[in-house]
């Protein structure tokens, strides 16, 4: 090299002199230290981030206790389009966790199409270029069955029961309590149901399910529980046992409606009230009221079973009365009001002059039902002690609307749990009287707000068609019966409006949400 050669300096200026390339796709000048060829454009066009994660997997699902598998041995239960579920579904995604997850959310599918979709946004870095992209999954439900349930189709599998039982000749107090079952979920872990006579018998496989219901009926109504256990089998050398427990649980004897009469000890420590009082409600507690004065009693749970005692009469020995007078006295009680009111039995015609707790429901020409006292004989110590004059000729229990014995115009209808039922068929006689039974707790229904407000009620879809191809005029095949009133006093039913009644489908989205539960 030749020293006296001029050397030539480059100034410096503050900017990037590095060599820039143009982008292999667009033609766009870039920098050549990338190492790809690429715009950040181009490289957000072409460069799948997420070619290395599922876009189809499956999932198993157990139909008899509504439970995912969750590997690689337990089963989660999870409501559709929740976020156990969905947590679920993302820890089975192979090759999810390479990038980095930013949102998850479900795609609307029919409940019934057994297909679970997800729409998943991840991010990740490629050549200093972050990356964000959303993609679809679809997960496949395929029935299968858990382990706790493949053990309730062999004997001896159910490790506690609890055995219900109320002595009372109908059945309205069971219909009830199967309702409040179903609205707060309480048989979700109950591997079987047996309908025996007087009760109901629930299996469960773990002994925490049984004590959990036995809880509920213990909030719900007042009842006396005992416990006992059976040796299964025993470990010698590790000194472990197995054991099935049973509970046995007995409902108050008194239902809503009932008469009953108090001892005159527990009468007189509630108040001095009257020994001949009328059942208004059954929570946790009883709930008594003289239909003479509105003086109203509340016997706790603990305080009946300390001296229990059964009712005078129930609702299958009501009678029907006209009302020809009535005369308010002023006083109220809640949604009640004293009146002296003059009324005739239908079957004689005889007429009485009594007081009633039914002043704002009551008025001439209606019809009630309530228990006719008068040269009444019932087998009671404490009924025998009281004097005539304590006892009034008739008490008058509810309004009484008249229709056909079994009314098939009901635009609503309830959910039932499934039961096994006894191994011998029911006499005739039974299922007559269970089909009564029914029909009155249905009424029942229809008649008090009060408990409409405690159950859930639901849509009959094929009433409400009915009812449209009626008006309409083109469903001359439609049973007409079943959407017509009655002749005989249809008009003036009391009627369920349609927004105090749920759908099926809402009723799903809410069980989603963690609205339902016992």
């Amino acid at each position: 090299m030749d020293s006296d050669a001029p050397v030539s300096f480059t100034p410096f200026t503050g900017e990037d002199s590095r060599a820039t390339i143009l982008c292999a796709t667009c033609g766009a000048p870039i920098s050549g230290s990338s190492g790809v060829a690429m715009c950040q454009n181009c490289i957000r066009l072409n460069v799948d981030i997420s070619s290395g994660i599922q876009r189809e997997a499956t999932i198993h699902f157990c139909k008899g206790c509504e439970r995912y598998l969750q590997p690689p041995s337990h089963w989660v239960r999870a409501e559709l389009e929740s976020k156990e579920l969905l947590a679920m579904c993302l820890r089975k995604l192979r090759g999810l966790q390479k990038v980095r997850l930013i949102d998850a959310s479900f795609i609307w599918t029919e409940p019934h199409s057994k297909r679970i979709k997800l729409k998943v946004k991840v991010q990740d870095a490629f050549q200093n270029t972050y990356l964000i992209q959303t993609f679809e999954v679809e997960f496949v439900v395929v029935y299968a069955q858990c382990p706790d349930c493949a053990k309730t189709y062999t004997p001896n599998t159910w490790r506690a029961a609890v055995q219900v039982r109320q002595k009372v000749p109908h059945k309205r107090t069971f219909l009830y309590l199967e309702q409040l079952i179903l609205k707060h979920n309480a048989h979700k872990e109950c591997i079987n149901i047996r309908e025996v006579k007087d009760g109901l018998d629930f299996f469960f496989a773990h002994r925490n399910s049984a004590v959990k219901l036995v809880d509920f009926l213990s909030s719900v109504v007042p009842v006396k529980s005992h416990k006992s256990s059976e040796l299964i089998s025993q470990d010698i050398h590790t000194s472990t046992k197995s054991y099935k427990f049973t509970y046995s649980v007995e409902l108050v004897p008194i239902c809503k409606d009932d008469l009953v009469c108090l001892t005159p000890k527990l009468a007189k420590s509630l108040g001095n009230i009257s020994q001949l009082l009328l059942c208004t409600r059954v929570g946790n507690s009883l709930h008594l009221m003289d239909p003479n004065t509105l003086q109203t009693a509340e016997i706790s749970n603990q305080t009946f079973w300390r001296d229990p005692f059964s009712s005078l009469a129930d609702v299958t020995e009501l009678k029907e009365y006209f009302i020809l007078d009535i005369v308010p006295t002023g006083e109220t009680f809640g949604r009640f009001t004293l009146a002296d009111v003059e009324v005739m039995r239908a079957s004689d015609n005889a007429q009485f002059t009594i007081r009633t707790h039914l002043g704002s429901l009551l008025h001439p020409g209606d019809d009630a039902l309530g228990y006719h006292l008068s040269n009444s004989n019932f087998n009671d110590a404490n009924f025998d002690g009281l004097t005539e004059a304590n006892i009034p000729p008739v008490i008058l229990v509810k309004k009484h609307y008249p229709r056909r014995k079994k009314n098939k115009s009901r635009n609503w209808k309830l959910k039932h749990m499934g039961r096994e039922e006894s191994e011998m068929l029911p006499r005739k006689q039974d299922q007559d009287r269970a089909e009564r039974d029914y029909e009155l707790f249905l009424r029942e229904i229809e008649e008090d707000a009060e408990l409409r407000g405690t159950l859930q009620l639901y849509k009959d879809k094929k009433a409400q068609e009915a009812k449209e191809a009626k008006e309409r005029g083109d469903g001359m095949d439609v049973d007409m019966e079943s959407v017509a009133e009655t002749e005989d006093g249809g008009a003036g039913l009391p009627e369920i409006s349609m927004d105090e009644l749920l759908d099926e489908f809402e009723e799903m989205k809410l069980d989603a949400d963690g609205d339902h539960n016992m």
